[in-house]
C-alpha cells in the first residue's frame, strides 16, 4: 500500500459513527446536488454511499429531503454564484422545515476564507466540509444530529488517498472509477492544484479490484478519471501500462479524462490500436491556439507539438472522435492571437469543445494579470468560435450517417418510453425506436439522421 493512504482504522472509525447513526433509529431522506467536473459526481455517490450506510434514504426531491449536500465546483465565477444563489434559497426551505440539516463541500469550500464566510453570514448552513476531508462525512453527520452542533471543517492539506469507503453509483451501465487525485501543473488560470491538492495515484492493485467488481456487477463501460490522468503514478508508461491491464478484465467498454497534452505518451497512444475495449474517443484540452498564449498559461506545449500528437493519434486510430476545451479572452488575448486559435480548430476538426469566457480565479497567477480587453469583445470572439465548432460538429454528425454502430444504451427518453438513447464507441448520442429492456445492452444501430448535438437512428436486428 501506498504510504499517501488514508490508515484503515480512520476508515473503519467513520463506519462505526454510520452504525451509531443507525442505532438513533431516525428516518432521514439525503438529496445531494452535485456541481462541476466528473471528479465531483464520483465523490457525490461516495457521500451518497456514506449517508445510505447511516441508514438514511435517498430522495430525487429536494425539498422533501431532511439532508441536503451541495458539492461545489469553483473553477468559474459562475459556478460560484450559481453555488452561493441555491444555498441562500435554501433559507427559506429551512424557516419552514427548521430540522433540514444544510451542508456544503468541495472545491469551493478549500478556497481561503470561504468557510469561514460562509460559517459567519450563512447561520442556517449547519455543515460545511472540504475535499479532503469528505470521508469523515458519517462523523460530521453524527455530531450535527446527536449533539445538535454545527461543523465547520475544512483540512488545508494536499490530502491523501482514501480506499474502503462505500459507493452508490448513479448508474447500473456505466461507471466513474478514480485512479488519482490533485493536480501538479499550476496552469495559470486554474485554481484546481489550491482546492484539490498535489497528485497523488491510487495503487493499481485497487483500481484493478474495483474495475473488476464493476464487471461483475453488469457495468459496461468505466471512465478512468483523474485531474490529468496521464500523470498516473508519475507518469511515463504507467497509464498506458494500467489501460492495458484494464483492457484484459473484459469490460466492454474503457474511456478515461482528462488528459493533458503534454504528457501524453506513444505508448498512450498505441493503446487506441492495441486495446481492444478503449474506446476511440479522447478529451484533448487545448485552451487556446496561440503558442503565446500557451506559454502565458504554463500549458507547457506548444501549437505545433500539440497538433503533432493529434496527427499521431490519428495515424493510429483514424475513426477517434476529438473532443476539447477551450478557454476565450485570456488576459491580454488579442483579436489575431484568437484566429490563431480559430484557424486551431479548422485544423482539428473537433467532434465538440467546451468554450469558456476566461474567468479570473483569485489565488492563481493570471488573475493578476492585466487584461484590457472588453467583455463585450471577448462575448463577440466566443459566439464566432462556437459558431465554428457546431459547424464541424455538425460536419462530424453528418459522416455517421447511414453507418451502423454498436451503441450502449444507458436511459429511456423523458418523452417517450417508446425512445432510449445511448453512446457509440465515439462517444456520440444516438436516440431510437426502443424499450426499457434494452438499457444496459449493446446494440447495432443503423444512424439514419445527425441533428445539431445527437444522431438519430433505427435498432437492427
Amino acid at each position: 500500500m501506498s504510504d499517501n493512504h488514508i490508515p484503515a482504522e480512520q476508515i473503519a472509525a467513520q463506519y462505526r459513527y454510520a452504525e451509531r447513526l443507525k442505532e438513533l433509529g431516525i428516518q432521514k431522506t439525503y438529496h445531494i446536488v452535485t456541481m462541476g467536473c466528473q471528479m465531483n459526481v464520483r465523490d457525490s455517490e461516495t457521500m451518497a454511499g456514506w449517508l445510505d450506510k447511516c441508514g438514511f434514504t435517498k430522495t430525487d426531491a429536494r425539498e422533501k429531503a431532511d439532508i441536503i449536500i451541495y458539492n461545489t465546483c469553483c473553477v468559474r465565477e459562475n459556478a460560484e454564484n450559481k453555488a452561493l444563489g441555491n444555498v441562500i434559497w435554501l433559507k427559506e426551505l429551512k424557516k419552514d422545515k427548521p430540522e433540514l440539516i444544510i451542508g456544503v463541500c468541495g472545491c469551493m469550500m478549500q478556497q481561503e476564507g470561504v468557510s469561514e464566510n460562509l460559517k459567519q453570514k450563512y447561520p442556517f448552513i449547519d455543515l460545511v466540509f472540504g475535499t479532503h476531508n469528505a470521508y469523515c462525512l458519517p462523523e460530521y453527520i453524527y455530531t450535527v444530529i446527536a449533539e445538535q452542533s454545527r461543523v465547520f471543517e475544512v483540512w488545508d492539506v494536499d490530502g491523501s488517498v482514501p480506499e474502503g469507503q462505500p459507493v452508490t453509483r448513479n448508474s447500473a451501465v456505466n461507471a466513474f472509477v478514480n485512479i488519482m487525485y490533485g493536480c501538479n501543473n499550476f496552469c495559470t488560470y486554474c485554481i484546481v492544484p489550491y482546492v484539490r491538492g498535489r497528485e497523488r495515484s491510487r495503487d493499481e492493485k485497487d483500481i484493478l479490484a474495483e474495475c473488476a467488481l464493476l464487471r461483475d456487477r453488469g457495468v459496461k463501460e468505466i471512465m478512468l478519471l483523474g485531474q490529468n490522468v496521464n500523470s498516473y503514478m508519475g507518469g511515463k508508461s504507467a497509464f498506458a501500462d494500467l489501460i492495458k491491464k484494464i483492457d484484459t478484465l473484459g469490460i466492454e467498454r474503457i474511456r478515461f479524462m482528462t488528459s493533458h497534452p503534454k504528457d501524453i505518451t506513444d505508448e498512450l497512444i498505441d493503446c487506441f490500436a492495441a486495446c481492444r475495449h478503449l474506446m476511440p474517443a479522447l478529451h484533448l484540452p487545448v485552451q487556446a491556439g496561440d503558442n503565446e498564449i500557451l506559454m502565458r498559461m504554463n500549458r507547457r506545449y506548444t501549437r505545433e507539438k500539440y497538433l503533432e500528437t493529434v496527427k499521431k493519434i490519428r495515424s493510429v486510430c483514424p475513426d477517434i472522435g476529438l473532443t476539447t476545451d477551450i478557454i476565450v479572452g485570456f488576459p491580454g488575448e488579442t483579436r489575431r492571437q484568437f484566429e490563431q486559435t480559430l484557424s486551431l480548430v479548422n485544423e482539428v476538426k473537433y467532434d465538440a469543445a467546451y468554450t469558456f469566457i476566461y474567468s479570473p480565479r483569485a489565488g492563481t497567477l493570471a488573475a493578476k494579470y492585466e487584461d484590457p480587453v472588453s467583455m463585450e469583445e471577448k462575448t463577440e470572439w466566443i459566439e464566432e468560435l462556437i459558431a465554428l465548432q457546431q459547424h464541424w460538429t455538425a460536419e462530424t454528425l453528418k459522416k455517421q450517417v447511414g453507418r451502423v454502430q454498436p451503441v450502449l444504451v444507458e436511459t429511456v427518453s423523458a418523452r417517450s418510453d417508446n425512445t432510449v438513447g445511448g453512446k457509440t464507441p465515439r462517444g456520440h448520442m444516438v436516440n431510437f425506436g426502443g424499450g426499457k429492456e434494452l438499457i444496459g445492452r449493446i446494440v447495432n444501430v443503423k444512424i439514419t439522421d445527425a441533428g445539431k448535438n445527437t444522431l438519430k437512428g433505427t435498432l437492427e436486428e
